[in-house]
């Protein structure tokens, strides 16, 4: 063990468990998805008794560097699985408590962050180290389509008593089309275990029409810094591209609702309008069956190095 990583036990419901070298240049988040990999109690259900700064609960994007972290620390957690499929569909409860969610974004100016050395090293870090569940292996000449799940494909904080109730509208017939020209990766900034649920709940995984090559979760996102918005969590493409190299830059497009989930790889994301409110905007939303004549005109392109992905309605008007 290095001067930079500690052992922790968490202790909850009575129970220990054991974290091994954990580095302090983790935040309290990072560390909460450790947790949750051995307890199953997601991140934001966690709390972390023992972590302060200044009197203070730690916040999630808190280094544990600039905590005090000793060897061997126990930490005190309160928190509650959610094992019924019903609560993995039910609104948050920041929602239901009328609490302040904190759903910023960056603005439409890009961060030239993506060649920084520092976060190339985490990005092979993941390359090295996060597993990949292969569902359905690479095809020979396909273009890659990353995709968000919550309000991309879904509206995570409506209630109802079905997933399906909150899928966003031709979002089967969108799978479908992208499948013959694209192979298909979800990937959430959640845990792998909702991320399934979700996804069998919605009728995608085992759907006969189309297949998924894998699903990516919270583990293979990086932190990164910027001047301007502080300390964030993004998707960065490189890990895939790191585990696939027959994928990069110029054949490859991911939607997401936040554009901050792009900051390492600005020129492949397009930032899909979120889809709310599912129960009233279930007959108006249109997104995917637009964004489905995008992907299939630019499929026709041998690279995508000259498209601007923020202007691709414009793109469709002019052909």
């Amino acid at each position: 063990m290095s001067s930079e990583t500690r052992n922790l036990t968490i202790k909850w419901s009575g129970k220990e468990y054991k974290l091994e070298d954990v580095s302090l240049q983790f935040t309290v988040l990072e560390l909460k998805n450790l947790i949750f990999e051995k307890t199953n109690v997601r991140p934001e259900r966690q709390k972390l008794l023992t972590l302060k700064l200044k009197g203070k609960p730690a916040t999630d994007y808190i280094k544990l560097s600039a905590l005090t972290i000793k060897e061997g620390m126990k930490i005190m957690m309160m928190g509650s699985q959610e094992e019924k499929l019903a609560e993995v569909i039910a609104p948050p409860k920041e929602i239901t408590e009328n609490t302040v969610v904190d759903d910023f974004d960056i603005g439409e100016e890009e961060i030239a962050i993506e060649h920084r050395e520092e976060y190339l090293a985490k990005i092979q870090k993941r390359v090295d180290n996060y597993k990949i569940e292969e569902l359905n292996a690479p095809r020979e000449g396909k273009k890659l389509l990353v995709l968000d799940i919550d309000y991309t494909l879904f509206d995570h904080r409506s209630s109802a008593e079905r997933g399906v109730e909150l899928m966003r509208p031709f979002l089967h017939e969108f799978l479908t089309a992208s499948y013959e020209h694209y192979d298909i990766v979800i990937w959430s900034a959640t845990g792998m275990k909702w991320i399934k649920a979700k996804m069998e709940e919605l009728g995608v995984t085992k759907n006969p029409a189309y297949k998924l090559m894998f699903m990516i979760d919270s583990g293979a996102m990086i932190t990164l810094h910027t001047d301007r918005y502080g300390i964030m969590e993004t998707k960065p493409l490189g890990v895939i591209w790191g585990k696939y190299p027959q994928y990069h830059k110029n054949n490859t497009i991911m939607f997401d609702d936040l554009r901050r989930n792009f900051l390492m790889n600005p020129t492949c994301g397009l930032k899909i309008r979120p889809f709310k409110n599912a129960h009233q905007n279930r007959d108006k939303d249109r997104e995917l069956v637009k964004l489905t004549d995008y992907l299939l005109k630019i499929a026709e392109l041998d690279s995508f190095e000259s498209l601007d992905h923020y202007k691709w309605e414009k793109y469709l008007s002019r052909r």
